[in-house]
């Protein structure tokens, strides 16, 4: 007997529910067979139509940002090598100006950076979440239709998974189910 103990509660259920399939498989308590999948959930939401539709869209909006900080970055870089350059040759009021200066743009590029990874992350969860939603249905729709009935994700590294054959992975039926179901561009679901 043994115990496991988890922290984020949707994972514990996926692990208790594979962990009571393979007990219940390895004492023949299964009369029937029981079919289980794999499905790496986040690899899917991006590489569906939409997804990748949505994620296009979020790095455009980003772009004006990237370049600003980039361009920061720059800058601080320019003045670090003047300050390299001038040490022989600067008074020691304008390296110290100068070193403070370097400081003061250093804080403040790593916290506009900070900033904007928030921000994208916050956006890329939302994005996540609303085409996962949709995905719920698909693959709930999937797995009744092809016989499943156990899906575990196995896009986090922490995932319980530690070995299966690459048959059972329905990552990429998952995906051609979504496009079809959520075409990108408005055209009709072919089903």
């Amino acid at each position: 007997m043994f115990a496991i103990r988890w922290i984020d509660s949707r994972r514990s259920w996926v692990a208790a529910g594979a962990l009571a399939a393979c007990l219940a498989l390895a004492n023949g308590a299964v009369a029937q067979e029981t079919k289980l999948a794999l499905l790496n959930v986040q690899e899917a939401i991006s590489r569906t139509g939409e997804g990748q539709a949505l994620i296009r869209e979020l790095e455009q909006k980003y772009q004006p940002t990237r370049q600003r900080l980039e361009a920061k970055q720059t800058e601080v870089n320019r003045m670090r090598d003047q300050f390299q350059k001038g040490t022989n040759t600067m008074s020691d009021e304008a390296k110290r100006n100068l070193a403070r200066d370097i400081q003061k743009a250093e804080v403040e590029l790593q916290r506009d950076t900070e900033d904007a990874r928030g921000e994208f992350s916050q956006e890329q969860g939302q994005l996540f979440n609303s085409v996962g939603s949709k995905m719920m249905a698909v693959i709930d729709k999937y797995s009744k239709a092809n016989g499943f009935q156990i899906v575990l994700d196995i896009s986090n590294p922490q995932s319980p998974v530690l070995y299966a054959v690459n048959e059972v992975n329905i990552t990429n039926a998952i995906i051609t189910a979504y496009d079809a179901a959520h075409p990108v561009g408005g055209a009709s679901p072919t089903e």
